[in-house]
């Protein structure tokens, strides 16, 4: 098969021949149908995330539909079409799963990052980690919301009940999680790098009622935020623009240094909380709500063979949506 390697961390990826992987116990072997291109790919490429298995085929925003599966599988069969996540498996006896808390467990397994991804044409996945996916959805359509949109909800959630929701970086999350406040009635405002006139116009686009650069304040104080870059200098910016009582959540796995700041801004029962990986909940609740609203997303395809490209234009911010590379070449 195909697959998109990183050999050393700094890069660069390389697209080389590989063996087909062959599914163990509790697995399954997927050929992978379109697998999106997440910001988490660039920090474990940069080094930002440490100890990746190397070498390594990044990619966990994986659509594929089931070849063949090992022994013990009964939840799933061959053909049949399932998504698969950053979250790849967890050791199920620490406190954490035990407490319903998988997204913290001590031991996981990640997508893309311990165990290998779908930046390839054949991948392999824990059986009991994947999730059926909504009909309504074409694979490239699809891929996008096995991170972005997961997560995306997982902030949302943790944001509480906003009515005035700030969406600070407007990618691939926010482009998603954008249209499910909106279809919750909440008034999102969105901001961008500074100068980022057509990402403006595309969360406007998305029903956000008001959209400009991330130095800016917004028209109305925010009762919560959500923080989809990776710049720790916006949390207390962030900060300053919600209400007392309201809460900013940091959504990245990685997050440059957040500077010091006056306790003042703090001060009034504001709440700085962030966002760890997911659940199976979180992703069950997520697929089933989707296709209600519908939420819509934004792609721009790429074949296996350009995912350096993609990755660069991530890291330039010069993807509208989200970048989806598909290893048979189909944009549909």
């Amino acid at each position: 098969m195909k697959a998109v390697v990183l050999e050393k961390q700094g890069g660069p990826v390389k697209v080389v021949d590989r063996p087909c992987p062959e599914p163990g116990p509790g697995e399954i072997l997927v050929r992978v149908g379109a697998c999106a291109v997440c910001r988490t790919d660039l920090h474990i490429l940069d080094g930002d995330l440490i100890e990746p298995k190397l070498p390594l085929i990044l990619g966990h925003e994986i659509i594929g539909r089931i070849e063949t599966t090992g022994s013990g599988v009964t939840q799933v069969r061959p053909g049949d079409r399932v998504g698969i996540p950053w979250l790849g498996g967890t050791c199920g006896t620490c406190t954490f799963c035990r407490d319903g808390k998988e997204n913290l467990c001590d031991r996981p397994r990640f997508t893309g990052y311990n165990v290998d991804g779908g930046f390839a044409d054949f991948t392999v996945a824990d059986a009991g980690f994947v999730f059926p996916i909504p009909a309504a959805y074409a694979d490239i359509s699809a891929a996008p919301l096995l991170c972005a949109g997961f997560i995306g909800y997982r902030a949302l959630r943790m944001a509480g009940d906003p009515r005035r929701l700030g969406l600070y970086g407007f990618g691939a999350a926010a482009h998603i999680i954008a249209q499910v406040a909106r279809h919750e009635s909440r008034e999102v405002f969105a901001f961008t790098r500074p100068g980022d006139a057509a990402g403006q116009a595309f969360a406007l686009s998305l029903g956000a009622v008001w959209a400009g650069d991330s130095d800016q304040s917004p028209p109305e104080p925010l009762d919560a935020a959500i923080i989809f870059a990776p710049v720790g200098s916006l949390v207390p910016r962030a900060l300053q623009e919600i209400i007392k009582g309201g809460v900013v959540v940091c959504a990245g796995i990685h997050m440059s240094e957040i500077p010091a700041f006056p306790y003042i801004d703090l001060w009034g029962e504001r709440v700085i909380r962030s966002v760890a990986n997911l659940t199976r909940q979180d992703g069950e609740e997520f697929l089933a709500l989707a296709p209600q609203i519908p939420v819509r997303t934004q792609v721009e395809t790429f074949p296996l063979e350009s995912a350096g490209e993609a990755l660069e234009r991530l890291r330039a911010g010069r993807v509208k949506g989200a970048a989806v590379l598909t290893p048979d070449g189909d944009s549909d």
